[in-house]
């Protein structure tokens, strides 16, 4: 006997937008609409618009802390902008945190309402318009109606807080392409391979996306690439942060939106949505690893993932072998690796690790990718009733992680799953190095990056650690000569000088 209040997704919609005349791009709203009209309708009820008590969106990376520079209007109330452009009166409309872990969130979070009562027809919907955002601003158009001010009263869900301190700021690490190369070099230290080695070990990780990514058809990039493609340095595929090729990155510059419908079993079988369209959500997590990502215990696991990873399986009653179809959060390669990692998925296993092809091949549409991979994900276990799915999710610099395990098969009892405040106390709780915002004197680095323009490096950055005490820091390396040594030497665990300097800025000396 299924529970009435048992929560289930029953549509979804995905659409991309690579129309090349920049007056004739949607808005974001409008091309969330669409999407947001195709998951409607693909539940088969007619005039479900209508019935909705609650309309939910992936925030915007604009409206994310340290964006609202930007020279773009925004939506005051984008939920209830796309209700007004569905023609639907939802009681409640509710609207994300920043990262790219919310829209699993939002589903986890969905879910426990559903099953509380709380909340019972629900539409789901986020959209990036990067793409063409970028290109009007290049062109010297503002885009004046990519805004709306609807009035009504918007619940605002989670909460924001800047991804990186003052110091680190300082250091550019409020940008993910600055470190996520941190965490891959120190994957390739722990693993024990060398640069080159390593360097194919990731192409050879990251071509089966982009295999998955030709047979999307909302693909941004659908070209499929070998290992040697992805790994090569070329005038094409140049160094952007060290190790990471332009191949190996999130491309933001996308117009793609995503969206699904949920809602209790009770209301499917008062409405009549045919089975075949439910898809369950049997178990759920969110964690967050240390905030800052130089108080992480280390830049080659997280903890956060294997926590959430165990609580999902335990509400489920599965194993992380089990699962039959997955999508691995893959912002960059060491996303990936850390989340293998974590959720026990070994190098070499022959099970796909996306049904999208990943952000930097299927597209990184901001904060909403993982919308996507949901979407993709229902269409995959309506096709293959019976198995099993994983989906997780991963917000500003391996902080913020989410996890939903789906499938066609009806779960079983009351849908309960474990307080996320709990364990996150847990988390919170654990050890980390000492920070020291300005360091000076004898110290070895951590792990390292050198960041690329178009004309070549330009900065190093280094994780380092104190030989005083031991204490973490981060810096810059800005000589032109020791920049060239980190490329062309085994660079970890390397001695050096860190210097604090009248700017702020700290300075790393190679010896």
């Amino acid at each position: 006997m299924i529970d009435p209040r048992t929560p289930i997704l029953v549509g979804c919609g995905q659409v991309v937008q690579k129309e090349k005349d920049l007056d004739k791009v949607k808005d974001p709203a409008s091309l969330m609409a669409d999407a947001a009209k195709l998951a409607l309708a693909d539940t088969t009820i007619a005039e479900l618009t209508g019935k909705l008590d609650t309309i939910t969106c992936t925030r915007f990376v604009i409206d994310s802390p340290g964006s609202r520079e930007l020279p773009i209007n925004q939506y005051a109330n984008l939920p209830q902008t796309l209700a007004n452009k569905l023609g639907a009166t939802p009681a409640n409309t509710c609207y994300g945190p920043t990262g790219g872990n919310t829209p699993q969130l939002l589903v986890n979070y969905t879910a426990e309402k559903i099953a509380e009562g709380d909340q019972d027809v629900v539409l789901l919907a986020g959209v990036e318009c990067f793409g063409s955002m970028q290109k009007l601003l290049m062109a010297g158009k503002t885009p004046e109606s990519w805004n709306d001010d609807p009035g009504g009263t918007r619940i605002d869900i989670g909460y924001e807080k800047e991804g990186a301190t003052k110091v680190e700021n300082l250091h550019k690490l409020q940008h993910p392409v600055n470190c996520y190369p941190l965490f891959e070099n120190a994957l390739r230290g722990e693993a024990g391979r060398s640069v080159k080695d390593h360097q194919m070990f990731i192409g050879e990780l990251m071509s089966p996306f982009t295999k998955v990514a030709a047979a999307h058809p909302q693909a941004w990039f659908p070209i499929e690439r070998t290992p040697e493609e992805i790994a090569t340095p070329t005038d094409a595929n140049r160094y952007v942060g060290y190790p990471y090729t332009k191949y190996m990155n999130a491309i933001m510059a996308v117009d793609q939106a995503a969206a699904v419908v949920m809602m209790s079993v009770e209301k499917a079988r008062e409405l009549g949505v045919p089975e075949d369209k439910w898809v369950y959500l049997h178990g759920s997590g969110d964690a967050n690893d240390h905030w800052f990502l130089t108080e992480r215990q280390n830049f080659h696991s997280s903890p956060a993932i294997r926590m959430m990873g165990q609580k999902a399986f335990a509400q489920a009653g599965w194993s992380i072998d089990e699962i039959d179809i997955m999508d691995l959060y893959s912002c960059f390669p060491s996303a990936v690796q850390i989340g293998m990692k974590e959720l026990g998925i070994k190098v070499g296993d022959p099970r796909s690790l996306t049904v999208t092809g990943g952000l930097p091949y299927f597209g990184g549409a901001g904060n909403n990718y993982v919308m996507h991979s949901i979407a993709t994900m229902v269409e995959k276990l309506r096709a293959n009733p019976g198995k099993k799915g994983m989906c997780t999710s991963n917000g500003y610099y391996v902080t913020k992680h989410g996890i939903g395990l789906y499938s066609t098969t009806p779960t079983e009892g009351p849908w309960k799953r474990e307080n996320p405040a709990t364990y996150q106390a847990e988390l919170d709780a654990m050890d980390h190095p000492r920070v020291e915002e300005k360091p000076n004197g004898a110290a070895k680095i951590e792990t390292f990056t050198v960041m690329h323009g178009r004309n070549g490096p330009e900065f190093g950055i280094v994780m380092g650690r104190l030989d005083a005490d031991n204490a973490r820091f981060v810096s810059h390396v800005t000589a032109e000569a020791d920049i060239q040594s980190l490329l062309n030497q085994e660079s970890l665990g390397r001695p050096g000088t860190v210097e604090n300097t009248d700017t702020g800025l700290n300075v790393f000396t190679l010896s």
